[in-house]
C-alpha cells in the first residue's frame, strides 16, 4: 500500500486519496485512507488571511500632531501663527495634490516619496491631509483655543485607536448600523472601533480640562474650570467635568464612523 501527504502552507495535512490496489487471484480489492485539509474534510484548503495593514507610519505622523499641539498649548504660542504656518503649508500640499493627477511622472515621484503615507484609497483622490489641515485651521481659527486644542487631540488621537482597534477587534463585534442618530454611517465601521474612539475622545476631554485646561496664562482664557465651570456660568465639579466626558466620547465616536 502507499500512501501520500502533501504538507500545507500552516503545517497541517491536505487530504490525500490513497488507493491501494491488492490483487490476489481475480480479485480486486480497493481501499482509501484520508487526512483532513486544513481542518476540513471536504478537500477544500482554508483561504489563506490577509495580514492586516496597521498603517504604522501613518499612524506615528497622525498621532505625533497631537502632541505638537499639546506642546504648543502648553508653551503659551500664538494660534494665529499655527494656522498662517499651515494655510502656507496648504498652499504647497494642494497644488502637488492636483498637480499628481495630472502628471503620471510627477505622481510615481510623489508616490516614491509619500506613497508609504498614503492609503490606496488616496491614490485617486485628494489626499487626507488636505482635509486634516482644513478641519485643523477651521477649528483654530472659529473656536476658543482650549475648544480648539482638544479638538485636534481628539482628531489626532481617537481616529488612532479607532483605526487601530477596528482592525485588531472589529471581526469580533458587530458592525455598525447603517444609521446612527439620523446620519448615515460610513460602511465597514465595526463597534470595536466606535468605542476606542468615545473612550479616546472622553479621556482626551476629561485629562485636559481636569488638569492642563488652566496652565495656559493660568486659566484666564479657558472655556471650562472647575470650580467655576463653562465660562463661570456654572456646571463645574466632578459632575460638570463627567458629562464633558460624555459628550465628547459620543460625539468623538460618531465623528469616527462617519469617516471613511
Amino acid at each position: 500500500m502507499d500512501t501520500a501527504y502533501e504538507e500545507s502552507e500552516d503545517g497541517d495535512h491536505e487530504q490525500a486519496e490513497v488507493e491501494s490496489s491488492v490483487v490476489s487471484g481475480s480479485s480486486t480489492r480497493r481501499s482509501s485512507i484520508s487526512a483532513p485539509v486544513n481542518g476540513h474534510t471536504n478537500g477544500v484548503a482554508k483561504p489563506i488571511p490577509t495580514p492586516v495593514d496597521y498603517e504604522i507610519p501613518r499612524k506615528l505622523l497622525h498621532s505625533s500632531i497631537g502632541f505638537l499641539t499639546l506642546y504648543l498649548y502648553l508653551g503659551e504660542g500664538d494660534a494665529r501663527k499655527v494656522v498662517l504656518a499651515l494655510w502656507s503649508a496648504l498652499c504647497i500640499i494642494y497644488p502637488a495634490d492636483m498637480l499628481r493627477f495630472r502628471s503620471r511622472r510627477f505622481a510615481a515621484l510623489y508616490e516614491k516619496l509619500l506613497g508609504f503615507l498614503m492609503r490606496e484609497s488616496e491614490r485617486d483622490k485628494v489626499n487626507g491631509v488636505v482635509w486634516y489641515i482644513l478641519g485643523v485651521n477651521f477649528v483654530l481659527s472659529c473656536y476658543p483655543i482650549d475648544v480648539a486644542t482638544v479638538s485636534v487631540l481628539i482628531l489626532s488621537w481617537a481616529d488612532t485607536t479607532a483605526s487601530t482597534f477596528g482592525r485588531m477587534y472589529g471581526r469580533l463585534t458587530p458592525k455598525l448600523p447603517p444609521r446612527l442618530f439620523g446620519l448615515p454611517l460610513a460602511p465597514r465601521k465595526s463597534v470595536a472601533g466606535f468605542i476606542a474612539a468615545s473612550v479616546t475622545g472622553a479621556a482626551v476631554a476629561v485629562g485636559f480640562w481636569g488638569v492642563l485646561g488652566t496652565r495656559r496664562f493660568g486659566g484666564q482664557d479657558a472655556t471650562w474650570t472647575w470650580e467655576g465651570g463653562v465660562r463661570n456660568s456654572g456646571g463645574g465639579g466632578a459632575l460638570g467635568l463627567a458629562l464633558i466626558g460624555i459628550v465628547a466620547g459620543l460625539v468623538s465616536g460618531v465623528a469616527e464612523a462617519l469617516g471613511t
